[in-house]
């Protein structure tokens, strides 16, 4: 895999040759992976992946009409023939008024913090193998588990580039570690499955196998015959490990581009309460060793912490270059980049504080509730924030955990949902999108 300082370098060289083909501008972005895994069923060695990839794009400027186009040929004759067929194809490309590249004033200078984002760790297939065998053995001891889907561990570094034809040119490096484990308790019909994974930048900051794979069959025990419910509303608690999709779905709605096609449920909402005052929802891009760090932004925007929610209300729109442009906004750092095509738009280290209370004393006066601890299906309507999705998780009664339940949907609108969200005191941060157990009341509970 090509190192940091060799990408920059092809990233440059191919801005260069890009202006020298008749762009105006450019900007090109280099991207480098690396990753190994190791699976283990059943005590035995299911799969050994080894994986490496490399590719480049370039995004070219002439006039107002820009295209988009990326190669894995890192060859000086391949950036060559790249860069003319770019500047071919945005000569016949229609004109977009928004396009652009970040100004030099926006985007980042001065010294590359340490973010702590590259473990020099890296584990070798055997230490991939017993910690995937360990992850595995645990979930098959908790009493319950019948079956295996499977262990694994896994570790893998990736190289990000970026460089422009303003002057910015800047990259770094990150390493991830990866434990998980899935299993089967049960026979017959009334088997369940469920798993457990930990990721984390840093090899010693993943948890023990041993913990993984326990709370993979102790969950999967837990879900053994589940019956169904009432439909009726229903006050509704959310794990933590389920929870942050509700401000996943805050920070879709909060992106400039879909304001600017007027496809977000917060349209009209910019200054209404939306959550209790006392709810902050904070943004840190510079946090050390977190998932989704990141000094400067996929445009070269510089990047730094900012409260996304304070006072119950949202401060303002995430944005790249083009949806600032359209909305007459600042830019916030925000834009997102892959190998090819338009910047999108992305948040970074998210973050609901804590409430005052445990999640026991959270759910002590629910004589009738869900809670939720796996969803699926993909009901979100993002103009309107209707919300239906398929759950499973455990009936509350007289304040307790009780039976598991199955074959449910749980059904609301988001900005009312905001509304009567109260969080508990058990963040924990090791995600994306760290949130701790939220309750939700008046849902609408669909069952039997």
């Amino acid at each position: 895999m090509i190192d940091k300082e060799t990408a920059l370098a092809r990233c440059q060289e191919l801005v260069a040759l890009a202006q020298k083909t008749g762009a105006d501008a450019a900007d090109a972005v280099a991207r480098a992976n690396a990753s190994e895994s190791v699976s283990m069923r059943l005590g035995r060695l299911e799969e050994v992946e080894r994986s490496e990839s490399e590719e480049i794009g370039l995004r070219v400027f002439v006039g107002k009409r820009s295209a988009s186009i990326h190669t894995s040929d890192f060859a000086p004759e391949g950036l060559k023939a790249l860069a003319e067929r770019a500047v071919q194809m945005a000569r016949h490309a229609p004109e977009d008024r928004h396009a652009g590249l970040a100004p030099a004033d926006a985007q980042f200078t001065g010294d590359m913090p340490d973010l702590e984002l590259d473990d020099p760790d890296q584990p070798d297939p055997a230490a991939l193998r017993e910690a995937a065998l360990a992850t595995e053995e645990a979930a098959r001891a908790v009493a319950g588990v019948t079956n295996s889907n499977g262990g694994s561990a896994g570790a893998s570094r990736a190289v990000v580039a970026l460089a422009t034809s303003t002057g910015f040119a800047r990259g770094y490096a990150g390493s991830g570690f990866s434990l998980s484990a899935s299993v089967v308790a049960g026979e017959g019909s009334s088997m369940q499955t469920d798993h457990a994974s930990r990721g984390a930048r840093f090899l010693a900051d993943l948890p023990a196998p041993e913990t993984v794979g326990g709370e993979a069959g102790r969950r999967a025990v837990e879900r053994l015959n589940p019956k169904s419910i009432p439909s009726s509303k229903l006050p509704v608690v959310f794990e933590p490990r389920i929870a942050g999709g509700l401000v996943g779905h805050l920070l879709g709605a909060m992106s400039a581009p879909a304001i600017a096609r007027k496809a977000s449920f917060l349209l009209g909402h910019e200054a209404d309460e939306l959550f209790d005052p006392a709810i902050r929802i904070v943004e840190d891009p510079l946090r050390k060793r977190g998932q989704r760090s990141r000094p400067f932004d996929g445009e070269g925007v510089r990047t730094g912490p900012r409260e996304l929610v304070r006072g119950g209300r949202v401060t303002g729109w995430l944005t790249n270059v083009s949806s600032a442009d359209q909305l007459g906004l600042e830019l916030t750092g925000h834009a997102s980049r892959g190998g090819g095509g338009s910047p999108g738009v992305s948040a970074s280290n998210v973050h609901m504080e804590p409430g005052a209370v445990s999640p026991e004393a959270l759910m002590a006066d629910i004589e009738d509730g869900l809670y939720v601890t796996s969803l699926f299906g993909q009901g979100i309507n993002t103009v309107t924030g209707d919300y239906s999705r398929g759950a499973t998780g455990f009936r509350i009664r007289q304040g307790q955990i009780a039976e598991p339940v199955a074959e449910i949907t749980i059904a609301g609108n988001l900005l009312e949902m905001y509304r009567a969200l109260t969080p508990a005191d058990d963040l924990e941060m090791h995600r994306s999108i760290n949130v701790p157990t939220l309750r939700v009341d008046g849902m609408m509970v669909a069952g039997e």
